[in-house]
């Protein structure tokens, strides 16, 4: 382990919104590719009385893979940022990007992207400590 310091709460940030964008594109590829139905088995398995939404689930479960590849590229920005913070403004373009893209998939309920944002604006405005 080095002694350089990193962007601590950069890296927090990010981390906790990749773990969120990814939860949630696990929650609803399962609910897209179970056909709409609730696969957690409550309300009788089915929707009860909503019955079928008629969403297009074809297109909708492409955004939900878009979250759930989005939130683990956020994750692993996350991670290097932390174990290479000298290429803090590579990761936190990467986590940037990601956490802006996985909007398209709800972005771990819309607070995963926000902090996934926050997160890659504080790596790419960090600095380190001077040495003087």
């Amino acid at each position: 382990m080095s002694s350089q310091e990193a962007p601590s709460i950069a890296f927090i940030l990010s981390l906790i919104g990749g773990i969120l964008i990814l939860l949630s594109g696990v929650a609803f590829s399962l609910w897209f590719f179970s056909g709409g139905h609730n696969p957690w088995g409550m309300m009788g398995g089915d929707w009860g009385m909503m019955g079928d939404w008629g969403f297009p689930f074809g297109f909708m479960s492409g955004f939900s893979l878009i979250a759930l590849v989005a939130g683990i590229i956020v994750v692993i920005g996350a991670v290097m940022l932390n174990a290479r913070p000298a290429e803090h403004m590579a990761w936190g373009v990467v986590i940037l990007v990601f956490s802006i893209i996985s909007l398209l998939g709800m972005g771990g309920f819309f607070i995963g992207a926000l902090l996934g944002i926050a997160g890659g604006a504080l790596a790419l405005s960090w600095r380190p400590a001077s040495k003087a």
